[in-house]
């Protein structure tokens, strides 16, 4: 029995929740869920869209899926997911991009990784007024930091048969804090002499995975940019909607889909659950139940392929909960 957190999220975020349960009930996998509020939602009920009582799940069940959250755009309170990655210290942002057939794109067979640094950088939030006219905020990159998401990008990709990583950095203008990212990088590739180790300026990185994305696999990357790639990424192969995303760390592990809690969209079980699903499917290889994960994975791009039972965004007219019954159907 896995015990499981689960945040069903704000806006879109309890019916895609709803849907990825279902298909995970269908695995077999015995998991109990322990259900709670976080974000817009939370708010009501706890003075706080982040209760103690969620960071205590979460800490004594060591896993948990999560639906999207809301963040206020200026003002309000700060993004409950930054929140959530530097109170359990989720250091390591996983966010694969990988094509399905049936979906329409400009390219075929993607089949890329982002490795983000999740508790550094300019997202760390080290940031203040200067007077009434200007703002500062303070980017910090540590050894430590560096040492342990270069280690994870190379056992990442060692585990799952990779040939490749590569560094994503500014080192030619932040020759201090990108500068000791790419030095970390380059002492930590020698640990692994089987991966081959390279490195690219995030722009011109930018411009060579729209240009060649086959010449992509794993890469490793701060906080911001691997923000912005992984978005970039998940344009090569779709969008946002077909974006899964798992923080991990070294005591828990938070999985969650990349995109946004489309409030209007609430409660109309019309959104795409794809991405939620194929967090699930990360959150299943993790927990070490891969059959299961094969089985939806394989199922949902049959779904996917071909084409009856998606969601608007994928060319249909099915809801998120049909669209669910169909891939459990698939999985026989």
């Amino acid at each position: 029995m896995h015990k499981i957190t689960l945040l069903p999220g704000d806006g879109i975020g309890p019916d895609i929740t709803a849907a990825t349960k279902k298909i995970l009930a269908a695995t077999g996998v015995a998991i109990e869920w322990e259900e709670h509020l976080a974000g817009e939602s939370a708010i009501p009920e706890f003075g706080t869209p982040l209760p103690e009582t969620v960071l205590e799940s979460i800490r004594r069940n060591k896993i948990a899926l999560k639906g999207p959250l809301t963040t206020p755009v200026g003002s309000g309170f700060r993004s409950i997911n930054v929140a959530l990655r530097k109170e359990l210290d989720l250091f390591a942002n996983l966010r694969p991009a990988r094509t399905y057939p049936g979906i329409r794109s400009r390219y075929e067979d993607i089949d890329l990784v982002v490795v983000r640094e999740n508790t550094e950088d300019l997202y760390a939030g080290v940031e203040h007024m200067v007077g009434e006219d200007a703002a500062e905020s303070i980017k910090i990159i540590t050894r430590k930091g560096c040492e342990r998401i270069c280690h994870f990008a190379f056992e990442y990709a060692q585990k799952n048969n990779r040939r490749k990583v590569t560094a994503v950095h500014k080192a030619n203008i932040m020759k201090c804090t990108d500068g000791l990212f790419l030095s970390v990088f380059n002492e930590v590739a020698k640990d692994y002499p089987d991966i081959e180790p390279e490195d690219r300026i995030v722009d011109n990185m930018c411009m060579q995975l729209v240009q060649k994305p086959e010449l992509y696999d794993v890469m490793v990357m701060p906080n911001l940019y691997g923000d912005i790639v992984s978005d970039l990424c998940a344009g090569l192969v779709g969008g946002l909607g077909l974006a899964p995303g798992a923080n991990i760390g070294k005591d828990y592990a938070l999985f969650e889909p990349v995109h946004g809690s489309a409030p209007k969209y609430a409660g109309q079980d019309k959104v795409n659950p794809t991405a939620l699903i194929l967090s699930a499917v990360l959150m299943l290889r993790y927990i070490n139940e891969e059959e299961a994960a094969d089985r939806v994975e394989k199922a949902l791009a049959a779904v996917i392929k071909e084409g009856k039972t998606v969601t608007y965004d994928l060319g249909g007219s099915a809801k998120g909960m049909e669209m669910a019954e169909a891939v459990v159907a698939k999985m026989g």
